[in-house]
């Protein structure tokens, strides 16, 4: 006991002693105290590193910066330059990349010596650059490979200039890696003197940057507009590419960037799909800005067609200029690879064939449509489609069958206020275009968005049929001077050069438009105001002399035909409530399409006092894509996560009636519920919903269900029983089930008290402990599965209830679901769509009764011997406060069929679990990834997975944990692809 208290007493007087120096004296003083002293000699000396020494070679010199601490570099006289700093680091590096906009021999020279030294002990050498601006040089770019052994990837895009960074990562086997992340490329100014900034980073202080840096990086290397570079067979396209970006020349000529298609276009493809496949409509109409490729959409559904029909179909495109269908033909004959393809019918050309027509409305007009047989064309495709009310139109519409009709426009809007999708479609738009994805491929012109109050009170103002009543708008907007000085005001105070302005304003009624243009006019600003009643000269006059700046303002009402399409259109007024989405986008549209003059587009929106019924969020959902408790969370840290150049700006009046309308809508109460629902008078959830707006969601949140709420509103007979309402309060767990197979297999299970567990097939069976234990995650004691759901049975008003939820979520998929093939055929799990943690363990055998779903997946993987599956449980979104620092940036999509994932942390290679994964395809077991964005939804409920399919094994890094790579039997649809990535 003696000792161990001198021991301590000694460490604790060393700890209080400051200066190494006096820690050194004072230890000898004790060691001096021994029989055999071994004293410490003086110093002290810091040990720097641990170097094998190899004979007649000298130790790697030292960076200037310890490895240790983050720095800022900024080529300063006292600084250290980043050309020492790197050539030292590099020294030490076991694998390096480097990503830069461009590349220039003189950077390389400078580090020629430590690059020689990488090939030299065989570190991986990874770069990206690009042809920007034409500033690589060739010869850089073949030494790098030739001589330093490097692979290089480069993107040769020209109409957008996205990659702009320039960055370092080091990483090292001893876990001290290291990032530069700044100003400089790889040239001598860039490295030596100029005034560049550039960060490094360390592994010590700010671990979690470098995992993204590492993450973000992999994903750009498998990208397929990063192409590996090979100086044998690349060199001269590379030099083309880099003499064109030089003069300002475009690259490519837009067709020639097919067959890719962009991402806004993947997810138009996909809703086509699902209109056909799920729902079984062959009538589509796709609406789309001018500009974002509807006719690329268009070539690459045919050629999906084709690929479906095992057959080319024959195909009748329709359009009403001569341009547009040469356009079309060469775009559709690249996507197909097929250079004689179809044939013109316009002017004096004429079809020969008729199997692959492009042809004008009027030269099909003057031959006659019916002179071919009705269903003659297995596909017709109507561009410009909001023409399609026009009697010749309309004829060839009303006489042709083909399989599948498709109608394309950027504007389904009529100029008499009625939609064409209302007249030809059911009412339906099969696909619109994401405003998001449109912007993040630089497509469009960035937005700045302005809400802004203008004190106009509307709560008095008649509501009908889900709209403010027009008449009482324009009795109070028309002639309303301060809100029109408001008006201009605010147009003055946002947009810095009125002289340039291009705008459109939209109005109530005829009558504002003329009113808001006198005003405007009055003011300095020429405006006219433009309606469905001008007469085609004069409109095409206010066009041309909106064109030309001697108009700065066109007011209009509910006009938004292609001739308002105006390129230049740079500021849009928003001067009526409009509760639609779709409208709000249609309008911000008008001013979307890029030119070279436009910046950016500035919309003003102005805001009064609403009544509760109108949804003033709806637009800010359109523009987001959001569900309302994500945009909650999103208004209220003023939209920080938009594409790059765009702003959403609220005035503090303004996001206050945003957030509190949200917060009315997200939060009401029972008493709210029951008293709409009585009003409403509907026991139909789906017709309530439809009726209502509401979000089926709204419905299911604090413990209610909609049989209790019926009950609370006495359009059902009896108070709830303890059984309804404890079987009533799980039913929000089949909210998520959107594939045709599995609601009907949960339909028949509750529709008769003759289905037999024992009866059943495998995969029926296994549908039957998906359903049971969606309801009873612990078996709840009870002795069969029967037993479980005889008790469901019992409650025929929730089982009427949960066939109405089942019928709702089939209605609203967003994939096609596919079935796994053989021999994974018969587990019940079809591709795309969603399962909670307790469907997908019963699904593959892993939760049965006498082994319950467990109440928390903490380690996201399950291994089912029964079914040889390993399913792999990811959450993308890893809340802090839920999960270690550690576990951000591990597991995410590398490319749509790619994924990164990490093992548990006690996973080693070599054991039984890791050999399962690196041979699971030769040992026959089958590997299952089903990832979700987040751990709850914005009701506290469990976010359900999206299941994509198999994946099997492509390479590992490391252990304890395993970073592994699986490759996905299926592709990622391009939204899901798009939240599992690291970068978008």
């Amino acid at each position: 006991m003696l000792g161990r208290f001198v021991g301590e007493a000694s460490t604790r007087a060393l700890a209080a002693l400051k200066s190494p120096k006096e820690q050194v004296e004072l230890a000898n003083r004790l060691l001096r105290q021994l029989a055999d002293p071994d004293t410490l000699v003086d110093g002290p000396a810091k040990l720097l590193s641990i170097v094998q020494q190899t004979p007649g070679k000298t130790s790697p010199p030292r960076p200037l910066t310890s490895l240790s601490e983050a720095a800022l570099l900024t080529n300063a006289r006292e600084d250290p330059s980043l050309s020492h700093e790197l050539a030292t680091e590099l020294a030490s590096a076991d694998r390096v990349d480097l990503l830069c906009a461009f590349v220039k021999w003189s950077g390389l020279r400078i580090l020629e010596r430590p690059l020689a030294d990488l090939r030299r002990r065989n570190v991986p050498l990874r770069v990206i650059t690009t042809t920007y601006m034409g500033a690589t040089e060739r010869r850089a770019l073949d030494r790098l490979v030739r001589d330093f052994g490097a692979e290089v990837r480069i993107s040769y895009e020209q109409n957008t200039t996205r990659l702009h960074a320039k960055a370092w990562l080091l990483r090292r086997r001893t876990g001290f890696d290291t990032a530069y992340v700044g100003s400089s490329n790889l040239s001598r100014a860039a490295l030596l003197d100029g005034l560049e900034w550039n960060v490094r980073l360390s592994s010590v202080t700010t671990a979690r940057l470098l995992d993204k840096f590492e993450a973000t990086f992999d994903s750009y290397w498998d990208r397929e507009q990063f192409e590996l570079y090979d100086p044998d067979t690349d060199g001269d396209r590379l030099d083309e590419a880099l003499s064109r970006s030089k003069t300002g020349q475009p690259l490519f000529d837009i067709p020639a960037l097919v067959p890719h298609p962009f991402a806004h276009q993947r997810e138009m493809l996909e809703d086509l799909d699902v209109e056909r496949t799920v729902h079984d409509r062959h009538r589509n109409l796709l609406v789309a800005a001018t500009g974002t490729g509807k006719t690329v959409v268009a070539a690459f559904d045919y050629r999906n067609l084709q690929q479906r029909l095992g057959r080319q179909p024959s195909l009748l495109f329709i359009a009403h200029r001569r341009e547009i269908l040469t356009q079309a033909l060469r775009t559709y004959r690249q996507v197909l690879a097929v250079p004689d393809f179809g044939e013109l019918h316009v002017g004096h050309e004429k079809s020969r064939h008729w199997r692959h027509v492009f042809a004008s409305i009027q030269s099909l007009t003057a031959r006659g449509i019916e002179t071919l047989k009705s269903d003659h064309f297995d596909v017709v495709v109507i561009d410009e489609f909001h023409h399609a009310t026009a009697r010749t139109y309309r004829e060839i519409i009303d006489y042709l069958q083909p399989i599948e009709l498709l109608g394309l426009t950027a504007t389904p809007e009529r100029s008499d206020g009625k939609w064409v999708q209302d007249e030809f479609f059911d009412g339906r738009i099969a696909s619109e275009l994401r405003l998001w994805d449109a912007l993040d491929a630089d497509l469009l012109c960035p937005f700045h968005y302005f809400g802004i109050n203008d004190e106009t009170d509307l709560s008095a103002v008649r509501w009908s049929r889900g709209s403010y009543d027009a008449t009482d708008l324009d009795n109070i907007f028309t002639g309303d001077d301060a809100r029109a000085r408001l008006i201009f005001n605010s147009l003055r105070d946002k947009v810095s050069d009125l002289a340039a302005v291009r705008g459109l304003g939209f109005c109530v009624s005829v009558r504002h438009a003329h009113f808001m243009a006198k005003i405007f006019t009055k003011a300095g600003l020429p405006s006219l105001a433009v309606d469905g009643s001008t007469d085609e000269a004069s409109r095409k006059g206010a066009l041309n002399a909106l064109r030309m700046g001697e108009v700065k303002f066109l007011f209009t009402v509910d006009l938004f035909n292609e001739g308002l399409d105006v390129p230049d259109v740079n500021t849009l007024l928003l001067l009526r409530p409009t509760e639609s989405g779709t409208v709000f986008l249609q309008q911000l549209g008008r001013g979307l399409r890029r030119t070279p003059e436009k910046a950016v587009l500035t919309v003003l929106d102005f805001v009064g006092q609403h009544r509760k019924e109108y949804r003033f969020t709806n637009r800010f959902q359109a523009l987001t894509g959001h569900t309302r408790g994500r945009l909650q969370e999103q208004a209220n840290n003023d939209f920080p996560h938009l594409p790059t150049g765009s702003q959403i700006v609220l005035d503090r009046v303004t996001k206050d009636r945003v957030l509190a309308e949200l917060k009315a809508h997200l939060a009401a109460t029972v008493t709210t519920l029951t008293q709409e629902i009585r009003s409403y008078a509907e026991q139909s959830l789906i017709n309530y919903l439809e009726s209502s707006g509401r979000d089926i969601n709204d419905l299911y949140r604090n413990k209610r269900f909609w049989t209790g709420l019926l009950r609370q509103s006495k359009l059902l007979p009896e108070e709830s029983s303890p059984l309804e309402i404890e079987l009533g309060r799980r039913i929000r767990a089949l909210l998520h089930v959107d594939d045709a197979g599995r609601a009907a297999a949960y339909a028949h299970l509750l529709s008769s008290d003759d289905v037999r567990y024992d009866k059943l097939s495998a995969t029926q069976q296994a549908f039957a402990r998906m359903l049971f234990f969606s309801f009873w995650r612990d078996g709840a004691g009870f002795a069969s599965y029967d037993e479980g759901l005889r008790q469901l049975r019992s409650q025929p008003a929730l089982c009427e209830e949960i066939n109405q939820v089942l019928s709702y979520g089939l209605e609203r998929p967003r994939h096609v679901a596919r079935r796994l093939p053989a021999p994974l055929n018969e587990l019940p799990l079809a591709v795309n769509a969603r399962y909670s943690t307790d469907e997908a363990l019963a699904a593959i055998g892993w939760a049965t009764l006498g082994k319950s779903v467990p109440s928390t997946m903490r380690e996201g993987v399950a291994w089912s011997p029964t079914t040889q599956c390993d399913a792999l449980f990811v959450t993308l979104q890893k809340n802090e406060k839920e999960f270690s620092p550690q576990t951000m940036y591990r597991d995410y999509a590398l490319t749509p069929t790619l994924f990164h994932w990490e093992s548990q942390h006690r996973t080693r290679e070599r054991s039984s679990t890791g050999l399962r994964y690196q041979n699971h395809e030769h040992e026959g077991s089958h590997v299952l990834l089903f990832t979700r964005e987040r751990k709850e939804n914005e009701n506290r409920h469990p976010e359900p997975f999206v299941f994509h399919g198999t994946a099997r094994y492509v390479k590992h890094e490391g252990e304890r944990p395993m970073a592994i790579t699986w490759r996905l039997d299926e592709e990622m649809p391009v939204d899901l692809f798009r939240r599992a990535a690291v970068v978008g």
